[in-house]
């Protein structure tokens, strides 16, 4: 169990007793069926929504429950210290990245229609950034938003659309003009009921499988000017705005995962015997472990810092390129070395060890891969 730190108040305690609670009675009783079939149930939303789980730092006249984003951070590390990394990468784009979007850029008739509906789990929603052949280069997104008389129309290709299944309204990263680079990037809310929106095939992943990954394929879509977020042509800055959350989201999760495959790890070895002696009596064993318990502990204090200053609007984007890029390699390094210590059995995927390690892959790579937040840190040197 995640033990209490001094970032949280009474009120996120109890919040977090909340999470834990839901977590028990509506994800882990159907968390393999999920797994197997590559998706949650869509009744996923529908309960979190009634228990508080979904977007709780909206505020009360949107609908949430007016938090902060320290609500949002017991969530994250609920889900991923109890190991249900898919429903929580579902979880992480709905509330911390595109109702976050919307509150923060939208107008208020956009926030009075769409954040209720997102905190209820009534819709669901999704951010549709990359395209096949993009990768981290959003400035080369190809997807189009011709402008009309009414509004848009949009066209093009979207891919690893998470909550691509489920979603009823899709943020679209999209160009509304012939500009170089960043200055023709919009952010476009389209909702899945339009005529030319399609879903394509469900991805096989190599972890994460409850997560709902997917392709969309946006033929003609016409949806009205009010659709639009925030300024045209202010898209890429908007993204690069909202960055630093989803960052400090990642480096949360890398955290709590880590610190599970660790206490899995202490409890294995303290048990398993070899050579007449429990592993974890071995000198090698008990240096290596702490070594990770040193690395939890550096990572937890720079994460906790992180997260105040991101409530008190302090956070920058150098700062959360480095809590992502260390927590998220952190985290590979430790859940290795802790299945090293399972032997055979850590590749064996009935183990839990063995999920934890397919499902961290990923933290490297989305939200911005570890050779752009090498990148981005670096610019900061020469200011």
């Amino acid at each position: 169990m995640l033990i209490h730190r001094a970032v949280y108040e009474e009120e996120h305690s109890l919040f977090r007793d909340a999470v834990r609670g839901f977590i028990k009675a509506e994800v882990l009783p159907h968390f393999t069926a999920w797994e197997e079939a590559g998706m949650v149930e869509r009744r996923f939303w529908q309960r979190a929504g009634e228990a508080g789980i979904l977007c709780p730092q909206i505020a009360d006249s949107h609908g949430g429950a007016g938090g902060n984003f320290k609500h949002n951070a017991v969530v994250i590390e609920e889900f991923a210290y109890a190991g249900l990394a898919g429903p929580l990468s579902d979880l992480t784009v709905h509330s911390d990245v595109g109702a976050s979007y919307i509150e923060d850029l939208g107008n208020e008739e956009q926030k009075q229609h769409w954040l209720p509906r997102l905190a209820s789990g009534e819709t669901v929603c999704a951010v549709a950034m990359t395209e096949p052949g993009t990768g981290s280069d959003l400035q080369a997104v190809r997807t189009r938003a011709t402008p009309t008389e009414a509004g848009f129309r949009i066209s093009g290709n979207k891919t690893f659309v998470s909550n691509g299944q489920h979603c009823d309204l899709v943020i679209v990263v999209a160009r509304t003009s012939d500009a170089p680079g960043a200055k023709s990037i919009s952010l476009i809310l389209v909702e899945a009921e339009r005529a030319g929106f399609n879903r394509g095939r469900k991805l096989d992943k190599l972890g994460q499988l409850s997560a709902d990954t997917s392709e969309l394929f946006l033929e003609d879509i016409e949806v009205p000017r009010g659709n639009l977020l925030g300024r045209e042509g202010a898209g890429f800055a908007s993204l690069m705005q909202q960055l630093p959350q989803e960052r400090l989201a990642i480096a949360l999760t890398s955290m709590a995962a880590a610190q599970r495959a660790f206490d899995i790890t202490v409890d294995y070895v303290r048990n398993r015997k070899a050579f007449g002696q429990a592993i974890g009596d071995f000198q090698n064993t008990r240096y290596k472990l702490a070594d990770l318990k040193t690395e939890l502990s550096v990572g937890w204090a720079f994460v906790d810092q992180c997260l105040d200053k991101h409530v008190r609007r302090q956070l920058d984007s150098t700062q959360a390129s480095i809590a992502k890029l260390w927590c998220s390699e952190m985290q590979g390094r430790l859940v290795d070395q802790c299945l090293q210590f399972f032997g055979g059995y850590g590749f064996m995927r009935e183990y839990e060890i063995c999920r934890l390690y397919a499902d961290a892959r990923v933290q490297r790579i989305y939200g911005g891969t570890s050779e752009i937040m090498r990148e981005l840190i670096s610019r900061s040197l020469a200011a």
